[in-house]
């Protein structure tokens, strides 16, 4: 006979990469005047994100696309072209700047969003690892006490899923007073386990 029991452990880790979406979008009479206008803002956008410390291996395109916008279908008033680029920052000192930067490029300028995450998240999940198991075995001793019989050896070890991706926590109302414009507060990292015990 064996008992089967879950554990979970959650650990708090501070992102420390920024993912920010953004590109250029213009609208011109032709297709041509468009597609070259949105190349050229592209293009002051990228010297603008270089200016501002990012390497041109943490730029990618992300969005490509050229189109009629009607003024009463079959009337074309005007043609939409959309350069977007994934930024990633990998310093969030940078931050504030690589979005000033963006902002600089002018009217064609789009900030579509941004994301923190955790370049290497390992030591966070290894913690959340530990207290799962520790969380399981303490509901095993319980049931086992419960039962009056001995608790035995490990025999099977299952890490689930259930916990979610990394959840990011809020900042406090004075933290939120003296922060920049962005903030990376801290993300909580979860881990579910199943382990089950001989249960003499």
């Amino acid at each position: 006979m064996d008992i089967t029991v879950t554990g979970e452990g959650a650990v708090l880790a501070a992102p420390d990469i920024l993912r920010l979406h953004a590109g250029v979008e213009v609208r011109r009479a032709s297709a041509a005047a468009a597609f070259a206008a949105a190349r050229a803002a592209a293009a002051r956008l990228a010297e603008a994100l270089a200016g501002a410390g990012i390497a041109p291996e943490d730029l990618r395109t992300m969005e490509l696309s050229l189109g009629p916008e009607y003024e009463a279908y079959p009337k074309v008033a005007a043609y939409r072209a959309v350069r977007g680029v994934e930024v990633v920052v990998r310093d969030l000192g940078l931050a504030d700047r690589v979005i000033d930067a963006v902002a600089g490029v002018g009217e064609e300028a789009r900030l579509n969003g941004l994301a923190f995450e955790l370049s290497d998240p390992a030591a966070a999940l290894a913690e959340a690892r530990t207290r799962a198991f520790r969380d399981a075995a303490a509901k095993a001793a319980q049931y086992a006490g419960l039962a009056g019989r001995p608790l035995g050896r490990v025999v099977s070890v299952t890490e689930e899923p259930g916990l979610g991706p990394p959840r990011p926590m809020g900042m406090s109302a004075q933290m939120a007073e003296s922060a920049a414009t962005v903030s990376p507060g801290r993300e909580l990292l979860g881990v579910r386990v199943r382990v089950g015990y001989d249960f003499a």
